[in-house]
């Protein structure tokens, strides 16, 4: 069976799913991939120019290939996968006005690498609870995996989560190329919840960064990292897996180390001096990570995992506590 996809989010990643998708479009039955985006002069611009003007803005989209519209119902009732890839932040907000009747029979993949902060849910539970889609026609999209090394067109690896192996191999076909590399699992748990705790422990190590700790803190620091990772996915989705696997101990290196990590460079600025409003403000992205700090420390409340990174991220983020104090007393928790 053939389906029509659709990207849902105009950010960075979802341009870079975009391109990735569009490699791999049936052009002789006239395919075209969904696109929605929220504001109407964005689209306005790629229409006209082919580009995304605010993100990955160097990649040139093929607009004869996409179907673009603000209309997000019209959008998903006329496709049959949905790519979800909006801040998780905001996804309660952009389906406002959605029904289940929009979500009958339809596939889900998160693309979203955070929390539903209300329910504080991850995105497939989400989309289960509030819009009945069964687990069985959810899936994740997940790293190791920048959207500027792929707007670059540089050797990247992505691992394709979901219950049904037919469906992580439909999305594993549609997504590879020449540049894109895709594996399989069936963790849709570990891998999505490893995306979120990545993205936290990513921010500490900026502000780490920031503080001037070199780089044998941050090895430390990331091997306790995926540790606290490991208990965590343990005890909240206790199945066999391997931590060691690129989905998880890949991603937390890539979005810990790389210059293009914006969780990092929000933590190298909060490390800096920076406050949480004037870094969001600068940096003009989401910071995935802020929100996920939260909602993972209220999630953890339910299960009491020692998780010290992410509470150290939470104390100077929420909790106001200098960083330099919060950090310092970190160290002596690591080994």
């Amino acid at each position: 069976m053939d389906y029509k996809i659709a990207v849902i989010g105009g950010g960075s990643w979802a341009t870079a799913l975009v391109k990735m998708l569009c490699n791999n479009l049936n052009q002789g039955n006239s395919e075209k991939l969904g696109w929605w985006i929220r504001n109407h002069e964005t689209i306005e611009y790629i229409e006209r120019y082919k580009h995304n003007p605010r993100y990955l803005s160097s990649v040139e989209l093929h607009v004869d290939q996409l179907e673009i519209s603000t209309d997000i119902g019209t959008i998903i009732k006329s496709h049959d996968i949905i790519i979800m890839a909006v801040p998780a932040a905001f996804l309660e907000e952009s389906l406002k006005g959605l029904t289940k009747e929009h979500f009958e029979n339809k596939i889900i993949f998160s693309a979203i690498k955070g929390i539903v902060p209300g329910p504080l849910l991850i995105v497939g539970e989400y989309f289960n609870q509030e819009f009945s889609v069964p687990y069985s026609n959810i899936g994740v999209i997940t790293g190791p995996c920048h959207a500027e090394e792929v707007a670059l067109e540089k050797l990247s690896y992505l691992t394709i989560a979901s219950q049904s192996n037919d469906l992580a191999q439909y999305i594993t076909s549609k997504i590879s190329c020449r540049y894109i590399k895709a594996a399989v699992s069936d963790d849709i748990y570990g891998t999505e919840i490893s995306a979120v705790l990545k993205n936290v422990f990513a921010i500490v190590g900026g502000i780490a960064h920031g503080l001037g700790y070199g780089d044998n803190f941050q090895a430390v620091l990331v091997s306790n990292a995926i540790q606290e990772i490991s208990r965590f996915v343990k005890v909240v989705h206790p199945i066999d897996r391997d931590i060691n696997d690129s989905a998880y101990l890949g991603d937390l290196l890539v979005t810990a180390y790389s210059q293009f990590s914006r969780n990092r460079m929000f933590g190298t600025m909060i490390g800096k001096g920076y406050s949480v409003k004037m870094a969001q403000l600068e940096m003009n992205m989401v910071a995935e990570g802020y929100y996920a700090t939260r909602c993972i420390k209220e999630i953890n409340a339910k299960y009491n995992v020692n998780m010290p990174i992410t509470t150290a991220a939470f104390n100077i983020l929420y909790e106001k506590i200098s960083p330099a104090i919060e950090m310092k007393l970190l160290t002596d928790k690591l080994s």
